[in-house]
């Protein structure tokens, strides 16, 4: 069963880390989206891996089964906001690893303005001046659902807050 103080590993490290175009690749990555370490990129990485996979075998598949999973598979992604409307499950294939960082709630708050570079916003989310749906969130990592980018805000009382008051002005 396994060691319920071990949990099991969210990720998994590349074959071949020591080749220089990857570790270029994935130092453009680590800066761009100011992720901490290599095992955030690497647990992004292997996530697109389980989803293309689900994907290869769905296209495999009877036309019965295939139906109601294909179904299932992209509802979850359109909900996840990394497939638009009206893709097909060809479209899963097509899917990189940026578009799953650019899901992270850094990177929608950078996005937004609300930070100036990825660093700030990470430190900005752990400190705890970020709120998604009215809830304080403070895990820079946390997959912003389509929906809910609309509702990533700093919170009202956090000491970043900008007064935009008449009377302040």
């Amino acid at each position: 069963m396994g060691d319920p103080k071990r949990p099991k590993k969210k990720y998994a490290a590349p074959r071949n880390p020591w080749q220089s175009d990857q570790l270029a690749q994935e130092l453009y990555l680590l800066g761009n989206y100011g992720l901490r370490n290599k095992r955030e990129l690497w647990k992004a990485q292997t996530q697109l891996s389980k989803i293309r996979k689900q994907a290869r075998k769905l296209l495999a598949a009877p036309a019965e089964i295939r139906a109601l999973a294909e179904k299932k598979l992209l509802q979850s992604l359109r909900t996840a906001g990394l497939v638009g409307p009206e893709s097909a499950l060809d479209d899963i294939l097509s899917l990189t690893v940026e578009n799953f960082l650019e899901r992270r709630l850094q990177t929608i708050v950078l996005k937004k303005g609300l930070a100036k570079s990825p660093y700030q916003g990470r430190q900005m989310i752990t400190h705890g001046h970020v709120e998604v749906r009215g809830r304080v969130v403070t895990i820079p990592s946390y997959p912003t659902r389509a929906a809910e980018e609309g509702t990533v805000r700093i919170r009202d009382d956090s000491p970043l807050a900008k007064v935009t008051s008449p009377a302040a002005a």
